[in-house]
């Protein structure tokens, strides 16, 4: 065929496809109308959508702000904001958009800081990726869960050597306000083995976002990082997208096989985004003004992270902070937190305040999946550790005002003895980082092994037997 005979089919073809188009019936769009608002929560009525769904709301100046279905009741929808709501007027128009949020993901986000629906906040420009992915992702058969068998270096000796995570944990940064809650991020952020580090900035400060990006992260950290702000002056669904989203870019790179670190910061204030919304649609209140549906999202969101399914898959290294009111441990947002994650670290008020940085509770701190990660000697290690620094804290007072008499107990007078070293070994600077194996080697050194028994007369076999069995039991006393 020839040059102008090709020409002339194609267009034919494209001729016949947009026929076609024409003749189809177009779609129709029941709109709706707004009727109500109250605080954040709108009512419309007149339009049919799933709750999730997606629609648009015009306002008298022209400008659409978006918002989402949260619930409904007979024929009203209730719906909630995710922009600025100002210009809404009575009998506005309410336009069903008929999806569900997909967001976009890919290797481009890496570098970036977005806000809660994936729009840029830095300056850089739009961002233009290939694919995209549902927002609430999509659950994970427990079966079929990778065990955790690594461990993990997050670059800080007390948590390497005393409260070891392994590679897909879920773990939990309890702190009230103060105590070095971001210095520690920003820690883990720097000084942690992983491809790819997701942070999600929810509820914070404005001016916590600009220090952590660029103190904390900085540009080298920034390269292979995506970080996802909202703020606290953010509505509270989108404060909910930010850490759904956050959660879902790592989710895309575990899927390509990365080692993923991700930071939610906090998921208290996750979790008081939901009790507003909650709130607004008439949900009862019921531990503390929080409501049923809180503590079903949390796990949701929480059970995202982990590794994954298939030996081709990485892995989410997940840690979320959870802000302890009052520095109240039972806490309703921390008390189901410690439920469902794999570990927690305590950070003490009463430490920081004795300039002990970071102030992390090796006592009140555990990880669920340590014993799963190091070798035995390593657990015996951590295990002896604690036992003296609590023997040592059980008796503070005692020992403060001098009524502690010195023998009275060959375990407190030890952890009297070494408690300057393990200060010394817990305390960190900022611009240290230690990794697994140097915590390793310094816990190792903080033990000795025993010199060996030397036998006087080695033609006396009873004498050396019962020597080495001496030995032995000396052995196994230092290591319990």
């Amino acid at each position: 065929m020839r040059p102008r005979e090709n020409l002339q089919t194609g267009w034919r073809e494209r001729l016949a496809q947009a026929s076609l188009r024409a003749q189809a019936p177009a779609p129709l769009i029941a709109e709706g109308r707004l009727t109500r608002m109250v605080g954040l929560t709108l009512e419309a009525v007149g339009c049919e959508m799933p709750v999730g769904g997606r629609c648009e709301i015009a306002t008298a100046q022209g400008r659409r702000v978006e918002a989402e279905v949260v619930g409904f009741s007979g024929a009203k929808v209730f719906l909630m904001p995710v922009g600025d709501i100002r210009g809404l007027t009575p009998n506005a128009r309410v336009i069903p958009l008929g999806s569900s949020h997909n967001i976009a993901v890919g290797p481009e986000l890496l570098g970036r800081v977005l806000d809660g629906v994936g729009r840029p906040l830095d300056g850089k420009g739009p961002v233009h990726t290939p694919d995209s992915v549902a927002l609430t992702g999509h659950p994970i058969n427990p079966l079929s869960r990778r065990p955790i068998r690594e461990p993990l270096n997050v670059g800080i000796r007390a948590i390497n050597a005393l409260i070891s995570v392994g590679r897909g944990q879920r773990m939990g940064l309890f702190a009230g306000s103060g105590v070095g809650k971001s210095v520690l991020l920003g820690m883990m952020t720097r000084y942690t083995e992983a491809d790819v580090t997701v942070v999600g900035l929810i509820g914070e400060r404005g001016r916590e976002v600009k220090e952590f990006v660029q103190q904390s992260l900085g540009e080298a950290g920034l390269a292979r990082a995506v970080v996802i702000a909202s703020p606290a002056d953010d509505p509270p669904l989108m404060r909910l997208h930010g850490a759904w989203y956050a959660t879902a870019i790592a989710e895309y790179f575990r899927s390509r096989g990365l080692k993923v670190l991700l930071l939610i910061d906090s998921l208290t204030r996750f979790a008081q985004a939901q009790r507003e919304i909650a709130l607004a649609i008439g949900e009862p209140p019921a531990t503390k003004g929080y409501t049923p549906s809180v503590f079903a999202k949390l796990p949701q969101l929480v059970e995202r992270a982990g590794n994954g399914s298939r030996d081709s898959e990485g892995s989410i290294t997940a840690f979320y902070t959870v802000l302890t009111e009052g520095d109240d441990p039972n806490d309703p947002i921390a008390d189901a937190a410690r439920a469902i994650l794999d570990g927690h670290i305590i950070l003490s008020r009463q430490i920081a305040e004795r300039g002990r940085y970071p102030a992390i509770d090796v006592e009140a701190s555990i990880s669920r999946v340590m014993h799963e990660v190091i070798p035995p000697d390593h657990l015996a290690q951590a295990r002896r550790f604690k036992q003296l620094y609590a023997a040592y804290s059980a008796h503070r007072d005692l020992i403060s005002v001098g009524a502690y008499q010195t023998g009275s107990d060959p375990g407190v007078d030890e952890s009297i003895a070494r408690y300057p070293d393990m200060e010394r070994f817990l305390q960190q600077s900022m611009a240290e980082g230690v990794d697994f194996a140097g915590s390793r080697a310094a816990l190792a050194d903080f033990f000795p092994a025993p010199p060996p028994v030397q036998t006087t007369d080695e033609g006396d076999g009873e004498a050396a037997e019962l020597l080495r069995q001496l030995s032995d039991y000396t052995n196994t006393q230092a290591l319990s």
